[in-house]
């Protein structure tokens, strides 16, 4: 007997009502990753015109006082950090935008401590970074924005349902809860499919009984070995 009933119902209407702890699959709002992804690539590109224009200049590596480039003082070792700095959000951006939100949050806060520990040694031989007031505002500035873009959607008490991150089980699952077999990637789509039959109200005998027994344990492996055990009694 087929589990796959009704096929274009099932394709139609699954994501609106699928079972609660498949909630992680649900319908999210991408415009929260796209504004990842593109805060990320806007802040890269800014550090990398600021990284490339101090690298054409002839100011020693660590000297504490540097050009000026953008209203602000640069040295060769402040322009090395800037094109990391620009080679990394990039980077991020291209593999996907959790990792951008991740990394977006991580620079954010080490651009802020950065502002705050080069301003307390302006004008001093510890000033590594060739910083000056300008350089303080914009590490600031900067490092607030990277950490409003990295949060964005992500971070807060109250995520919408529509946030890709209010679904914990599509930002972290156990290894041990992945199917590996062919068998249990097969027993885990006729879960799903059985499941949104309940829900439906059109599940067969055989599904109804399945899902009930399921009901009984917790973890996505158990749930997947009740219905294998099923399948080996048939």
């Amino acid at each position: 007997m087929s589990l796959l009933t009704h096929p274009g119902r099932h394709t139609a209407e699954r994501r609106p009502a699928r079972a609660p702890h498949d909630a992680g699959e649900a319908v999210v709002d991408d415009r929260i990753y796209l504004v990842q992804r593109l805060g990320a690539v806007t802040v890269g590109l800014i550090l990398l015109v600021f990284g490339t224009l101090r690298a054409m200049g002839d100011v020693p590596f660590l000297a504490t006082h540097g050009e000026r480039h953008l209203g602000m003082s640069s040295n060769g070792l402040l322009s090395a950090l800037s094109l990391l700095v620009a080679a990394v959000l990039l980077a991020a951006a291209l593999r996907g935008p959790r990792v951008a939100s991740t990394v977006l949050m991580t620079l954010g806060v080490l651009f802020l401590l950065s502002g705050l520990l080069n301003l307390a040694v302006l004008r001093t031989s510890f000033n590594l970074l060739a910083f000056r007031v300008s350089n303080v505002f914009f590490s600031l500035v900067v490092g607030l924005l990277m950490l409003l873009l990295g949060a964005y959607g992500r971070v807060s008490g109250n995520l919408p349902a529509d946030s890709p991150y209010a679904h914990p089980d599509d930002l972290v699952l156990e290894p041990s809860d992945r199917p590996s077999t062919p068998e249990e990637f097969a027993a885990e789509a006729a879960m799903r499919e059985a499941e949104f039959a309940v829900v439906q109200h059109y599940a067969t005998e055989d599904q109804r009984r399945r899902v009930q027994a399921m009901a009984a344990v917790h973890t996505r492996t158990d749930r997947r070995r009740v219905w294998m055990e099923f399948d080996a009694r048939r």
